[in-house]
């Protein structure tokens, strides 16, 4: 007998046969600089927790006295009845964080860039996508049915003649946007955001960034690339997630009233969605206390990530344009980055291989994530296991 889902087995297969299929780890207890993975103990290279908050007391704290007075569930979309007390005031929280006149909560990062990009253009109008963008922005892009213009990585000379070429002249009712990451999750790299408000500046063009992987490690605050390259005030759509350095769970969008506003009533992954548990909003508000209070979990961690670097560059091996505490070490092909990866972990260490589609043909690497809670001696273990290039 015929069975719809038959095809299945064949495409998986095609995915082993290309070390492309991808398996579940389970992971035992918190998430920390040591886990243990199907009953292994491991150093783990391979979180983005980067400022060891996920684990955190004060966060634990905070949820269970949130969930005594509001609850767990939330019942329903925050415009019906799911938006709570704490949901608001973590808004606040987030807008004063950020400098910005408000913020608005979504249940997950990606459902905040997905959701925002669609609010902002629609068919007619034309998104200009730096090529290493996370899913979630190309997500974006689609649902919005707008024309999606894709601009080599990080390259603001060849979006300015692509953004000379659609000049608004042509059209003056047509949006035009430009969306980047501020820091590439894969790469490591910052976005050239001086070089991108100048564009949108000279071509009236709105500026959105995802400060996911920044949020709490870059700029003098923590409030990411965008405080750390003094634009903050030309980037009027400022994305962040509460999942990585904050080390809870959601996603956010600060910027103007207007705007957010605009986002409540058009961002259909927040006017569709269950609003995310009130509880989860007290641990990030407890953690947005600590980013701001204890400065020396992000000062500690890039300057400690910039000599491993270097150590790495030294001992021959390819870190690319990383410039902050996520590390690729570049193999080029599949097969050589998860036996890199197997290596590692017989020796005790997690460290993630990353292939296509992840990263592009040809780039698949080991992504090193240091964070707060790596001392000097594990940092010191994973580099004398991985040694040197030509001798693995």
């Amino acid at each position: 007998m015929f069975h719809p889902l038959s095809w299945l087995d064949a495409e998986l297969a095609a995915l082993s046969a290309r070390n492309l299929r991808r398996q579940l780890p389970g992971r035992e207890g918190a998430q920390a600089a040591r886990i243990t993975i199907d009953d292994q103990s491991l150093l783990n290279f391979g979180s983005d927790d980067y400022l060891s908050l996920a684990a955190a007391p004060r966060l634990s704290a905070a949820v269970v006295d949130a969930a005594r007075h509001e609850g767990w569930g939330s019942g329903a979309s925050p415009l019906v009845t799911g938006h709570g007390a704490s949901h608001g005031r973590l808004e606040a929280r987030l807008a004063e964080f950020e400098g910005t006149e408000a913020s608005l909560l979504f249940s997950s990062g990606f459902a905040a860039n997905m959701g925002t990009i669609a609010a902002l253009v629609g068919p007619g109008d034309v998104v200009f996508c730096d090529r290493k963008n996370h899913a979630s922005l190309f997500d974006g892009c689609r649902l919005s049915r707008a024309d999606v213009r894709v601009y080599p990585h990080n390259d603001a000379a060849r979006l300015a003649a692509m953004l000379e070429k659609d000049h608004p002249a042509a059209n003056e009712k047509r949006r035009r946007l430009i969306a980047t990451d501020s820091l590439f999750s894969m790469d490591g790299d910052l976005a050239p955001l001086v070089e991108l408000a100048d564009l949108a500046d000279k071509y009236g063009a709105m500026l959105m960034i995802d400060e996911a992987h920044a949020t709490g490690v870059f700029g003098r605050n923590g409030r990411g690339v965008a405080e750390f390259l003094g634009v903050e005030s030309r980037v009027p759509v400022r994305v962040g997630t509460l999942s990585k350095a904050l080390g809870c769970a959601g996603g956010f969008v600060s910027g103007s009233r207007q705007l957010i506003e605009w986002l409540v009533n058009r961002a259909r992954p927040y006017v569709f969605s269950t609003a995310q548990p009130s509880a989860a909003s007290a641990a990030a508000i407890a953690a947005l206390d600590i980013v701001e209070t204890e400065p020396e979990r992000r000062r500690q961690l890039l300057p400690r990530a910039e000599r491993f670097r270097a150590e790495l560059q030294a001992r021959g091996w390819n870190t690319g344009a990383s410039a902050s505490q996520i590390i690729p070490i570049i193999v080029g092909t599949s097969d050589r980055a998860i036996e890199l990866s197997s290596r590692l972990r017989t020796c005790g260490i997690f460290a993630p291989a990353i292939r296509p589609p992840t990263v592009p043909e040809g780039e698949a690497c080991l992504r090193i994530s240091l964070t707060a809670g790596h001392t000097d001696a594990m940092i010191a273990e994973l580099s004398a296991v991985l040694g040197n290039p030509e001798k693995t």
